[in-house]
C-alpha cells in the first residue's frame, strides 16, 4: 500500500484519497473550512495549504519540495510525498488566511450561538495572531431571515460556500447563491425563494461559524452546558442516527449523528423540529380513572397504585382482551406489553397500531432517503409480537376483529404518537361497553372515554431498540428522565405483570433502583427494562448496550 508522511507521521492511503482525507483517517489535524466529505471540493478557504515535497521522476526520484503551497483538501496523496503544515511557510500562510477572514468579522462571540463549537474561534486560537493590523472600518452585512428555520448573519460569513453546495448537490433545490464580488460578496437566497426544503436545517450543521443559525435553538442554551446522548429517529421509519442534546432534564435540540450506512451526515427537518410534543402543555402527566376525581401531583404514587390496580382488575374481569401495540414503541416495550396481555388472557389478540404514511419516499441527490412512513418501529413491533405465537393483526384487521367479536371485552391501547392518531373507525370499533386501558403521551378522542389512562414516556425518556424500514435494528439510550409522572410502557407492563403474579417489581427496573445502578456493578444505564429473549434476527449496533 502506498504511504506518505504528514507532519513526520507515516500514513498509508488508498489511491484517490486527498492529503486531507489521509490526515483525517490518521487523526492528524489539518485546518479546513470549506471542505466537507459529503460535498464537492471548492478549495476556496485556503487555510489547508500545505508544503508538499514529492519524488521527482525527472531527477531519479529525488524528493523535491514543490515551490508553491498546495491545498490539502484538493491535492491527491502520492506515494513518497512528505507533507508539512508546521513549516514556517505553511504557518505564515495560516496566519495570513486567519487575518483575512477576521478583517470584517464582528467581535460578538459572547452573544453568538455558535460560540463553543465555532471553527473560527478554534482556528483563531490555534492558527491566528494575537492582534489585528486592520485599522479601517469593517464592512457591515445585514441579518436576514432566509427561511422558516434559518437566520443568516451575513457579517459572520467566511464564504466557505458549504451551504450553497449543499442545496445544489444534496437537496437539489438550489435556494442559496453567492451575491456580489470581492469583500462585499455574501450568501443570499434567490429573490422570492426561501430556504425551505426538507433538509434545510442541515445548513446550520454545515456552517463552521455563526453565520447560519437555527431559529428554534437561538439564544436558548450555551452549547458547553449541553450533554449529547446517542439516539435514533423516533418519528419516522428512517432509522436515522441522531444526538439528543439536553441539559438538566430539558431537551434543547437534535443533531444528526454520522452513519454512512443510514443517514450519512444529514437529518430531516421533521425530525429536527418534531420533538417538541414532549413538552406539550396538554401532555398526559398523571394516571386518571374515568368518573373519578383527578389526582394531583402530591398524590402521584397513590394515583399509580390505584390506576394500576383498576387497570389490571378491569382487564382480568374482561376475560378476552386485545392489545394494540403502537409502532411508535420500542421492541422492548412491545415484548413486555405482549407478555402482559398473554398473561392476562392466553388467547389475547395482538395487533400493531396504525402506521402513519405521508406520501411516498423521497430520495435526495446523494442517496439520502426521506421515509413516507412516520413510525419508527412498525417492523420491530410486529416481529416481537409474532415471536409470541398466533396471528398479529394490523389496525384494519383489529377493527374488524373488534367489530365482529363481541367476546373481546377488554382493550389495552398504546399510542405515543406526536399528533392525534385515533381514527374515527378505530374509535367506533373500540367503543361499545368494553373496558379500555390507554397508555399514551398526548390526549386524543379515546382519552375521555378510556376507563384507565396511564401517562407514557416518549422515546427520548427511555431506552430500547427500533427496526427501521430497511430492517436495521438499532438501540438508543435514554436522554432525559420521564417527564412529570410518566413511565416507559415496558416499565408499566412489568409493574402490572408483577402485580398480577403477586410479586414485587423487578429490582433492576423499579424506579428507586434506577438511581442506584452502581450497587449492581453497572456504570451506566442504557436500558430501562429487561431485554426480550434473543431472536433469529441478528443486529449489530454502533452503540454500547448493557443487558440486564
Amino acid at each position: 500500500m502506498p504511504t506518505c508522511t504528514i507532519n513526520d507521521i507515516v500514513c498509508e492511503f488508498e489511491d484517490g484519497q486527498t492529503i486531507l482525507e489521509v490526515a483525517k483517517a490518521n487523526d492528524l489535524e489539518i485546518p479546513h473550512y470549506c471542505w466537507h466529505p459529503g460535498l464537492s471540493i471548492a478549495a476556496s478557504c485556503r487555510i489547508c495549504l500545505a508544503e508538499v515535497a514529492a519524488p521527482n521522476p525527472r531527477n531519479d526520484g529525488k524528493i523535491e519540495t514543490i515551490p508553491k503551497l498546495l491545498p490539502a483538501c484538493q491535492t491527491p496523496a502520492g506515494d513518497g510525498q512528505v507533507i508539512t503544515t508546521t513549516s514556517e511557510k505553511a504557518v505564515k500562510s495560516q496566519h495570513s488566511v486567519m487575518e483575512l477572514l477576521l478583517i470584517n468579522h464582528p467581535v460578538d462571540c459572547p452573544v453568538c450561538d455558535q460560540a463553543g463549537e465555532c471553527g473560527l474561534q478554534d482556528y483563531a486560537y490555534k492558527y491566528g495572531s494575537a492582534c489585528s493590523r486592520f485599522e479601517e472600518d469593517k464592512i457591515k452585512q445585514p441579518k436576514k431571515d432566509i427561511g422558516p428555520h434559518v437566520l443568516l448573519y451575513s457579517d459572520r460569513c467566511i464564504m466557505c460556500t458549504r451551504c450553497v453546495r449543499f442545496t445544489r448537490e444534496v437537496t437539489g433545490t438550489g435556494e442559496l447563491m453567492i451575491d456580489g464580488r470581492g469583500a462585499t460578496e455574501s450568501i443570499d437566497v434567490f429573490p422570492g425563494k426561501a430556504l425551505d426544503n426538507p433538509l434545510s436545517g442541515c445548513v446550520v450543521d454545515l456552517c463552521p461559524v455563526g453565520a447560519l443559525l437555527d431559529k428554534d435553538f437561538l439564544f436558548t442554551q450555551r452549547v458547553w452546558f449541553l450533554k449529547s446522548t446517542p439516539s435514533i429517529d423516533g418519528l419516522t421509519a428512517s432509522g436515522d442516527n441522531i444526538l439528543v442534546e439536553h441539559n438538566q432534564g430539558e431537551v434543547y435540540r437534535l443533531k444528526p449523528r454520522e452513519n454512512m450506512d443510514v443517514n450519512r451526515w444529514w437529518m430531516t427537518d421533521e425530525v429536527r423540529y418534531g420533538w417538541h410534543f414532549i413538552n406539550a402543555e396538554n401532555r398526559i402527566t398523571i394516571p386518571a380513572l374515568r368518573g373519578d376525581e383527578a389526582f394531583d401531583d402530591d398524590s402521584a404514587d397513590e394515583a399509580w397504585d390505584v390506576a394500576e390496580a383498576a387497570a389490571l382488575d378491569g382487564l382480568q374481569d374482561a376475560g378476552h382482551i386485545a392489545a394494540i401495540i403502537s409502532p411508535m414503541l420500542s421492541c422492548e416495550d412491545a415484548w413486555h406489553l405482549g407478555q402482559l396481555a398473554r398473561a392476562i388472557d392466553p388467547h389475547a389478540v395482538l395487533a400493531v397500531g396504525p402506521v402513519p404514511v405521508d406520501g411516498e419516499d423521497q430520495t435526495m441527490r446523494d442517496g439520502f432517503v426521506i421515509r413516507a412512513e412516520k413510525a419508527p418501529n412498525a417492523r420491530g413491533v410486529r416481529r416481537v409480537l409474532e415471536a409470541m405465537g398466533g396471528d398479529v393483526l394490523d389496525a384494519a384487521g383489529l377493527e374488524r376483529a373488534l367489530t365482529d367479536d363481541a367476546s373481546l371485552a377488554g382493550v389495552l391501547v398504546t399510542g405515543n404518537y406526536p399528533s392525534p392518531w385515533v381514527t374515527p373507525s378505530l374509535e367506533r370499533a373500540i367503543d361499545g361497553g368494553r373496558f379500555v386501558v390507554q397508555l399514551d403521551t398526548l390526549p386524543n378522542s379515546l382519552t375521555d372515554t378510556a376507563d384507565v389512562v396511564l401517562p407514557a414516556a416518549t422515546w427520548m425518556e427511555k431506552a430500547g431498540t427500533f427496526e427501521s424500514a430497511s430492517g436495521r435494528l438499532q438501540t438508543f439510550q435514554r436522554a432525559i428522565a420521564p417527564k412529570h409522572w410518566s413511565k416507559a410502557e415496558a416499565q408499566i407492563a412489568i409493574d402490572l405483570l408483577a402485580r398480577l403474579r403477586g410479586e414485587s417489581p423487578c429490582p433492576y427496573c423499579d424506579q428507586a433502583a434506577r438511581t442506584s445502578m452502581a450497587d449492581h456493578g453497572l456504570t451506566s444505564m442504557s436500558q430501562d427494562v429487561h431485554q426480550p429473549p434473543a431472536c433469529d434476527v441478528q443486529a449489530e449496533s454502533d452503540m454500547h448496550l448493557i443487558v440486564l
